[in-house]
């Protein structure tokens, strides 16, 4: 529960922005808007959990409400507790617990990859998920991979400890099941720094287990995480890095205000990879970069944008000749991790991406390029674009 001294909603100026900068309160009515459902209801929830509604769960926990805010109240964060700790799930659905349990279901369905990828993707196989489970049939799951990026990394990591400084990378859920290519990218491109990796003995940062109300394992598996990269940071001194901005937002903010977590033995020790890659150009790196000449729209993921760490990535691809770079207006691309993965909310969902979609075909890219898993995934469904991560075109340059 919210704790009274921990209290900021007295700082809403009842200004409104966040509503105005909501994309779920731009798409639909069900949802009154941050502010409403925010600082303004939790006044009401504090005397009783019945004045908690169900317009809550409409909310997709883009942050971006906090971003608006000129207070800086954790909007996103009242709404949030308010969900789960007032509206208990009645029952348990399976569809809900499949999606938030990364680790679970990563872990079986590499190992049987090649059957998981056939039929997962079948119009029989989707059809039955809309029907039972209620997973939208329009929706594709991206492929898994054959084995777990840890278990790769662990067969081709022998000269990592070689190198003078080494950092720890949090890989991620995404890149551990599904993309290997993006763990092997960041490696190619911190070895070119003269930059060593390891890893550590991760699970799911739990922002899918938080997304779907199970806030009790999503904080086992912060206490696991802050445990695992707090010692490995002891023992080499180097910075911890993601290529996933959801997964640096967790780690660093979510752990803390949402879950409650004491972090501090790591949270300022995590740089997103693109801060960690900006910080070396200021101090004098220089790599060796060939021009990719191809024409790419960057889209900023909403936790980035709610980090601050837009900045750093847009300067990172500006630095790669031959990139002609289109920024986009930001956009939410409305899938918010599970939450377009849900009959009830697609529709919200497509409707809230609909302008990024226009912006991309408007923009005429040869690739849309965003740091977001999840972001990337709605990107490719909806438009004919293929996506990249800033580190591959990064990777793509390098010479050697």
């Amino acid at each position: 529960m919210i704790k009274l001294e921990n209290i900021s909603f007295d700082h809403c100026i009842k200004c409104t922005i966040c509503t105005v900068y909501c994309p779920v309160a731009k798409a639909t009515h069900l949802f009154p808007g941050p502010k409403q459902s925010g600082p303004d209801a939790e006044r009401l929830r504090m005397k009783s959990s019945d004045f908690a509604e169900k317009s809550l769960t409409y909310c997709t926990n883009c942050k971006r409400c906090e971003v608006a805010c000129p207070s800086d109240v954790k909007i996103a964060d009242f709404i949030h507790q308010a969900k789960w700790n007032h509206l208990k799930k009645k029952k348990i659905r399976i569809r809900d617990f499949i999606m938030s349990h990364t680790d679970l279901v990563g872990s079986a369905a590499t190992k049987f990859s090649t059957l998981t990828n056939f039929f997962v993707n079948l119009q029989i196989t989707k059809f039955a998920m809309y029907l039972i489970l209620k997973i939208p049939y329009q929706k594709a799951f991206p492929k898994y991979e054959k084995l777990t990026f840890s278990k790769w990394f662990k067969k081709n990591s022998k000269d990592q400890s070689n190198y003078d400084e080494i950092v720890t990378y949090f890989h991620g859920c995404f890149v551990n099941y599904n993309n290997h290519s993006l763990g092997k990218d960041l490696i190619k491109v911190l070895n070119a720094m003269g930059v060593g990796v390891q890893i550590s003995d991760e699970k799911c940062c739990g922002v899918p287990l938080i997304a779907n109300g199970y806030l009790d394992k999503a904080k086992k598996n912060g206490i696991h995480n802050i445990k695992a990269l707090s010692e490995k940071h002891k023992s080499n001194k180097g910075k911890i890095i993601a290529t996933s901005s959801s997964c640096t937002y967790a780690l660093k903010h979510e752990y803390a205000h949402l879950l409650q977590l004491d972090n501090s033995e790591i949270k300022n020790n995590i740089d997103f990879i693109t801060k960690y890659i900006f910080d070396k150009f200021e101090n004098g790196l220089k790599l060796d970069l060939k021009p990719v000449n191809m024409r790419v729209a960057y889209h900023t993921p909403c936790h980035l944008e709610r980090m601050g760490g837009t900045i750093y990535t847009i300067d990172l691809l500006k630095r790669i000749p031959g990139l002609e770079l289109v920024i986009l207006s930001s956009e939410c691309c409305g899938i918010a991790g599970t939450y377009g993965f849900k009959s009830e909310y697609y529709e919200i969902s497509q409707e809230i991406g609909s302008d990024l979609f226009k912006l991309i075909e408007d923009s005429n890219p040869e690739y849309v390029v965003t740091d977001c898993e999840t972001c990337t995934l709605q990107i490719e469904m909806n438009t004919k674009y293929k996506v990249l991560h800033p580190i591959t075109i990064l990777a793509m340059a390098l010479k050697k």
